[in-house]
């Protein structure tokens, strides 16, 4: 995957930071025993999602690439009968 720039784009680093931080809340809460809060870092977390698809559609994520057809080789044609050399 790192050879193939898989995930190095903005919105990509924006969801991913979003829903970190979220874990983080949701984490620091659930230790706490405060049902509240881990249920509100959840949510930071499914808006990191959010974030990330909005800034993708806005153009700030990979491009689509489109499908690869496939490869067809061409037809095999026999050589006239009086081309021998």
């Amino acid at each position: 995957m790192a050879g193939s720039s898989h995930g190095h784009t903005p919105a990509a680093w924006t969801g991913v930071t979003i829903a970190f931080i979220g874990f983080c809340v949701a984490g620091a809460f659930m230790v706490m025993a405060q049902p509240v809060g881990f249920w509100a870092g959840m949510a930071i977390v499914a808006g990191g999602g959010v974030v990330g698809g909005i800034m993708r559609s806005m153009g700030l994520g990979m491009p689509k690439q489109p499908a690869a057809l496939p490869h067809t080789a061409p037809a095999a044609t026999r050589e006239p009968a009086g081309a021998e050399s």
